[in-house]
């Protein structure tokens, strides 16, 4: 595969956040996270994005990898390290998760009993004064289904309060968890328990 073929999209979610979008699976149909660059030990394609100056933490998921930085430099030029970064891992044929990191993740319903735990405890108390609600609506493998209600739901911040509050609370208390997707976000793409409204 000749690497100038591979059409990656970058895309900030925040100031430390960013969100890349490859053509074709990096790691298909499932997810990771990589929160450490100790964590990332074995598995090429984090060894390679951590040996990236900067980058804190990364979520490989199917076609997207979402990395953290803590550096202060802009992400069009720490974007152009990632993305080199992914095409040499593409073109490697190395696989994107070791066996080991993904046989050492908790099963689905332990990460189910885990994630309930923290929603309960932590995410709900601290949202419900603006009448937010977050509900687990279920665990596949390792990848998280959740719904916003309540004031959550069609709220302006809910993308934020999700990429930030929730998904961190989540990934502190669990770290095997792979994707976090909301399924009251329209945009989430490979969504199973989405179907378009009626109206």
């Amino acid at each position: 595969m000749s690497q100038a073929e591979v059409s990656i999209t970058g895309e900030p979610v925040s100031a430390a956040v960013c969100r890349f979008t490859v053509d074709r699976p990096v790691y298909p149909e499932k997810s990771f996270a990589f929160m450490s660059k100790e964590a990332a030990a074995g598995s090429p394609l984090a060894e390679r994005l951590f040996a990236v100056d900067g980058v804190s933490r990364v979520v490989v998921s199917h076609d997207q990898i979402t990395v953290n930085k803590t550096a202060q430099v802009e992400w069009p030029v720490i974007g152009k390290l990632i993305g080199a970064a992914i095409r040499e891992h593409l073109a490697s044929g190395d696989a994107a998760v070791s066996d080991e990191a993904w046989g050492n993740v908790p099963s689905s319903d332990e990460i189910k009993e885990q994630v309930q735990q923290v929603l309960d405890s932590e995410v709900n108390p601290s949202i419900a004064d603006h009448g937010g609600v977050v509900r687990l609506i279920n665990v596949e493998e390792n990848t998280v289904f959740i719904q916003m209600g309540g004031g959550c739901q069609g709220c302006g911040q809910a993308d934020v309060t999700l990429k930030f509050g929730i998904e961190n609370s989540i990934r502190a208390a669990i770290p095997g968890v792979g994707a976090i997707l909301d399924v009251t976000d329209h945009a989430a793409g490979r969504n199973p328990y989405y179907t378009p409204s009626k109206k």
